[in-house]
Formats: C-alpha cells, structure tokens, sequence
C-alpha cells in the first residue's frame, strides 16, 4: 500500500480509534491536516496514523491540547515523524509521568484509611475539607495532588 494513498475519514476513524467528529474537531484545531477532494470530502494521508497515536498517548499522559499542539509544531509536515522526532518531542514526558505515578501511589495509599466517601475515618482523612475551608486555597479537589487534576475542558 502506497504510504501516500489517502485515507477517508472513515479508514481512519476505524485505524486510529478516534470517532470521525473527533479527526473533524482535530483538523480544526490544526493538529492534523486532511486534503478536499473534488466532492469536497476529506482525505488524510497515511501519515495521519503516526500524529492521531501521538494525540491519544499524549491526552493519556495529560498533555492539554495547547501542549499537544505545541510539541506537533515540532513535527515535520512533509514527511513522515521518524523515531529521532519522537524521542526528540517526548523526553519530558518522564519527568511529567513520574510525578503521576507518585502521586498516585499517594493516592492509592491513602485509600486504606479513607476514601473521601464520609466514612467514620474523618479525623485522619487527608482529603477531608470540613467547612469547606480549601475553598480560600485553591478550585476544584484542593487536596487532590496537582497533577492528578485534570485541567478544566475549555471550548
């Protein structure tokens, strides 16, 4: 198959795992590009796959669309990303996951004693926010590490 062939929305909807609105708003947003053609539909090339898989295991670490952006714009637009681009964009990324996995091993052993859910532990609870006092601190799950806090959907 000709790495240059292009791809219908629905081809790449059933390789990437992304909903056909999802590849629509993405092209939108100017993270990937798809061509026209003469009936007006989209057409992704190939190399499409490589920038969708880039997304997904970008959300996943917690990246927000503006950083996702960021780091395509790194990318070349006229070839396909080779492992030497990728190494390149995604070296942070360990330090960004290695505060995730403390802070959920955090979490996790904070669980034994409380959960958050007004069990009879309330005294020793690390997340309890009687009188709602966090409220002077910070928005949202105040107790919840940083980083575990998902940045708030912007449309």
């Amino acid at each position: 198959m000709d790495k240059h062939e292009l791809m219908t929305v629905g081809a790449v909807a059933e390789r990437s795992g992304f909903a056909a609105s999802a590849l629509r708003f993405y092209e939108a947003e100017g993270l990937i590009r798809a061509e026209r053609n003469s009936g007006g539909q989209r057409r992704f090339e190939r190399s499409v796959l490589r920038r969708l898989a880039f997304i997904r295991a970008a959300s996943n670490v917690g990246l927000t669309l503006d950083e996702i952006r960021r780091e395509l714009d790194q990318l070349p637009d006229s070839r396909t990303p080779t492992k030497a681009d990728w190494q390149r964009i995604t070296k942070h990324w360990r330090g960004r996951l290695d505060e995730q996995i403390l802070a959920l091993e955090k979490l996790r052993d904070g669980l034994e004693s409380c959960i958050g859910c007004g069990c009879l532990s309330l005294q020793r609870c690390a997340i309890s926010n009687p009188q709602d006092v966090a409220a002077d601190d910070d928005t949202g799950a105040a107790y919840l590490p940083r980083v575990l806090r998902k940045p708030p959907v912007r449309r």
